[in-house]
């Protein structure tokens, strides 16, 4: 269920996705949106989480691949750096898992060289993978036991007691069994955990001119994607399950555990081996695309210029070799769950953020979309012929807007996004921290609910009474500005879900950014140079006409 809630706030995002891909062709990314639409420095923050979202994947696939070797092994390597290099502060792994992060480094290595995957090796992989999944959940609904959904809470209530026993300093909780051991709120959590197995779709987004039917092909292979990557993971967990009490599953190598646990030995090896397939092409998969992230972000001078040194095999080394170095730091650190946690952060904040730049760009007027197709938009002077002259702003205006869109709308629209969003923070943490009030159907919580509610769907009735752009698109996504809204909301609820040592993991990575940012990229940035180059030029312009008006 909790990969269903994640699932469906995913096709949200992809929707929005789409229509940008369309709007804004070959620029592949939502950094790249959020330059053109909302500015640099929401661009900046955009491209720095979905940095965090690839370093963090890389870590944590990299965790599991180790995990799942080491049990191949005996969890030989777990017993020796737990004796001799143990971390027992809170938020850190158990140990440094230094074979991952040789993993990461020598993976990067071979990607800053050029050596490009052979389609032959990703088709049998991909094979072994479908085949090993196919196996699991079979394996789930013949060997599973129904009466693994449906635990009494004593038996819960005694495993505790018994982990306990065991490692007296240890903090254990298993919920109260049943289907939903730890409530809905639990499951919520486990969807905004669950994020990170719906990242990169944006990929299908970005294709609309190299298929024959974008309007269809693109949301149809979102949506299909998305439908393939939901099917594969409830299967499993549902397999796993069903075949193995879930508080007694492995956080490490779940799956060899649970054959191990039903009498299928050597079937434990054989998903072990799949599951190591699968987890080197989802690595080499995730670790394409940080580098060219950190590329792009670098060759616009927001990061460190040498970050876009290109090799002769049209590599990016630099910028490889270091998102590599950064992966591998975090996978010394942190243990599996607080990196996917971190991962899942980035990228529901991103997703939020491409949702808020399709509600601003659809509500831009025909000139605007002109200047963003060129990726070239200036504020001129009045005596270059380029004059954007704001309207003032009325209450008529805005309940009764003018039937073409303004750069008087487009800034309405911009104004009521931001009160939406604020909207949907206070709501989402008022659903969050007083839902037990909200429960008891307590006055005060029952009325403030109501308020911001009638507030927020007030704010997108008059989104929806303003003016968009007729500027079409090849795939456009109905019902705005619902839809972007709800994804807006969804991704916020499941973002206010996560743990509080994950939100202080995610500020340190934002602080870091933001002080590079103001520390680098706000001078070396090119957009600005551009910007100063145009109005230098304006300026001499404007002298020389003036000499010649003289001289006349």
């Amino acid at each position: 269920m909790s990969f269903l809630v994640a699932a469906v706030a995913s096709v949200f995002a992809g929707l929005c996705y789409a229509e940008l891909g369309a709007r804004v062709p070959k620029m592949g990314s939502a950094y790249l949106y959020s330059y053109v639409t909302i500015g640099e420095v929401w661009a900046f923050v955009t491209g720095w989480n979905l940095l965090l979202s690839y370093v963090i994947e890389t870590s944590s696939i990299a965790k599991a691949w180790t995990g799942a070797f080491d049990d191949l092994i005996h969890n030989v390597m777990a017993k020796h750096l737990g004796e001799h290099t143990p971390m027992d502060s809170p938020g850190l792994a158990e140990y440094p898992d230094f074979f991952a992060a040789a993993l990461i480094m020598l993976l990067a290595g071979v990607l800053a060289y050029g050596l490009k995957e052979s389609a032959i090796v990703n088709t049998v992989f991909t094979a072994v993978n479908v085949s090993v999944l196919i196996f699991i959940i079979t394996s789930g609904f013949i060997k599973g036991d129904l009466k693994n959904w449906h635990i009494s809470k004593k038996i819960v209530l005694n495993a505790t007691w018994e982990i306990m026993k065991l490692e007296p300093n240890e903090t254990v909780d298993f919920g109260v069994g049943g289907f939903f051991p730890f409530g809905f709120d639990g499951t919520l959590a486990g969807a905004a955990t669950c994020f990170y197995a719906f990242f990169g779709f944006d990929c299908i987004a970005t294709t609309g001119e190299e298929v024959q039917n974008p309007q269809k092909a693109i949301p149809l292979g979102i949506v299909v994607s998305l439908l393939i990557c939901f099917v594969a993971f409830f299967g499993v967990s549902a397999s796993l399950t069903l075949m193995m009490p879930y508080y007694l599953l492995d956080t490490h190598s779940p799956l060899p555990v649970a054959f191990e646990y039903i009498g299928w030995e050597p079937a434990k090896y054989a998903v072990a081996v799949g599951s190591l397939c699968a987890l080197s092409t989802s690595l080499l998969g995730v670790m394409l695309p940080m580098p060219r992230v950190l590329y792009a972000m670098a060759r616009d001078g927001l990061l460190f210029k040498p970050l876009s040194f290109m090799s002769s095999r049209q590599s990016p080394v630099l910028a490889t070799l270091s998102s590599g170095a950064v992966a591998a730091f975090m996978v010394l650190l942190f243990d599996l769950k607080a990196l996917v946690d971190m991962s899942s952060i980035g990228t529901i904040f991103a997703y939020t953020l491409v949702a808020v730049c399709l509600l601003i760009l659809r509500c831009k007027p025909e000139c605007f979309l002109f200047f963003l197709i060129c990726f070239f938009c200036f504020r001129y002077k009045d005596d270059a012929g380029f004059v954007l002259r704001l309207e003032p702003f009325s209450i008529r205006d805005l309940l009764s807007p003018p039937f073409r869109a303004t750069h008087r709308t487009s800034k309405n629209v911009t104004i009521l996004t931001i009160i939406i969003l604020f909207l949907v923070i206070v709501l989402t943490v008022l659903l969050s921290e007083a839902l037990y009030s909200l429960s008891r159907r307590e006055l005060w919580s029952v009325l403030l609910v109501s308020v911001l509610v009638l507030t927020l769907v007030l704010a997108v009735v008059i989104i929806w009474r303003q003016p968009q752009s007729r500027t079409k698109a090849s795939f456009m996504v109905p019902c705005v500005p619902v839809i972007p809204v709800l994804s807006v909301f969804i991704n916020t609820y499941l973002m206010v879900q996560l743990e509080g040592e994950t939100w202080v993991s995610y500020a340190v990575w934002m602080a870091i950014g933001l002080i590079i940012y103001f520390g680098y990229g706000v001078r070396h940035s090119v957009q600005k140079q551009r910007l100063q180059e145009a109005h230098e030029q304006l300026s001499s312009n404007n002298v020389s006409s003036n000499v010649v008006d003289c001289a006349a």
